[in-house]
This record gives structure tokens, C-alpha cells and sequence, in this order.
């Protein structure tokens, strides 16, 4: 069976835009998948990159084109400027960790929280948001506040690990077979991966 570790920032743009195609995938061909929520701007600042409000007009603009397009190609509603960007990823992030440990539907919770930043505008570091998305995908809402000391100490080795596999954005996946796949543009190739073409 195959296997996939899937490092994302629960403020990405990208993550939310990948989540179900990516979830879609997986199923189709029974992978499991570990989730690794990681501070992506620790990761840009170990890798190299440049947070997106520092990065060259050109580029931020070219973003901001990219995402619609991708919002529209998904067909999921997004809002290329939501209230509440950038925010603390990591309470989030220790829910999705707790909730990992606790067993259940992770995709859907990671679903929840994404679109909850870049379609209904919520705060994800609130913990009234984060409780109503463990609800909504059948967590104990408790979960906010369990485990904080491991959630803390997986989401920083989230972040070594990703850096010491290659990692360099998000959303980014990991095969067994350590063949790399950095963004939502690159599910199709996951995908042909996944069904032995590559």
C-alpha cells in the first residue's frame, strides 16, 4: 500500500486549493497518509524563500492571478484576500496533530480549516474557530486543548524533518518512494505517480 507524508501550512492558499483533489487521489489509491503541519515560514526562512508580502511586486502579483485561477479551476470559493491573513498557524496546527493521534478523517479537518481562512473568513488561531471545525469532522472538540506539549514539539520536528527531506514549500508530498511533488498544480502528477506511470 502506498504511503504519503504530506507537509502543508494550515495558512496556505495552496493547501486549501490541493485538499480535496488531494484527498480525492489518496482514496483512489488507497494510500495512507501522514499529515505534518509545519510554521511555512520557518520553512521559507531554512529554505531559502521569501514569506509572500516580501517578495517582488512581480511576483506577488503573478500570485494573486495564479490563485484565482486555481480557485476557479477547483471550483472552490476563495477570497484572494481573507480578513484574517496571516494569522498563527500553530493552534491549528496542534489540533490537526492531536486529531491525527485521536484517529478519525484528518483530511477533513485540515479541509475545514483551510477553507475557514480562505473562503469564510475566519480566524484560524481562534480557538471558537478551531472547535467548531473539530466538531464539524467529527473530533471531540477538546482536542483544542489536548496534547499542547506534543502538539509543540511534533510541529517543530515537522518543520526539521521537512527541511532535511527536501522540503520547501506546501502544500508539498512525499512518496514512499521519496519522489517529491511541491504544489496543487502537481496533483496530476501525483496521481500518475501513484498508478506506477513514474
Amino acid at each position: 500500500m502506498a504511503h504519503i507524508d504530506y507537509y502543508f501550512a494550515t495558512i496556505s492558499p495552496f493547501t486549501y486549493l490541493a485538499g480535496p483533489e488531494f484527498e480525492e487521489i489518496a482514496k483512489k489509491h488507497g494510500a495512507t497518509v501522514t499529515y505534518k503541519p509545519l510554521d511555512i515560514m520557518g520553512l521559507f526562512s531554512a529554505t531559502g524563500g521569501v514569506p509572500p508580502g516580501q517578495r517582488h511586486i512581480n511576483r506577488q502579483e503573478y500570485r494573486l492571478q495564479d490563485m484565482r485561477r486555481r480557485a476557479i479551476v477547483t471550483g472552490l470559493p476563495f477570497n484572494l484576500k481573507p480578513a484574517h491573513w496571516p494569522t498563527n498557524m500553530a493552534p491549528s496546527s496542534y489540533a490537526i496533530i492531536a486529531a491525527q493521534n485521536a484517529g478519525g478523517d484528518v483530511g477533513a479537518l485540515v479541509n475545514a480549516l483551510t477553507r475557514s481562512c480562505w473562503a469564510d473568513d475566519k480566524d484560524i488561531a481562534d480557538e471558537a474557530v478551531i472547535r467548531a471545525c473539530l466538531e464539524e469532522t467529527g473530533f471531540d472538540p477538546e482536542l483544542v486543548n489536548s496534547g499542547m506539549l506534543e502538539g509543540a514539539d511534533t510541529y517543530a520536528r515537522n518543520l526539521e524533518e521537512a527541511v532535511s527531506k527536501g522540503v520547501f514549500g506546501a502544500p508539498f508530498f512525499i512518496s514512499d518512494k521519496d519522489e517529491r511533488f511541491w504544489g496543487q498544480d502537481r496533483l496530476d502528477d501525483l496521481d500518475r505517480h501513484l498508478n506506477g506511470e513514474f
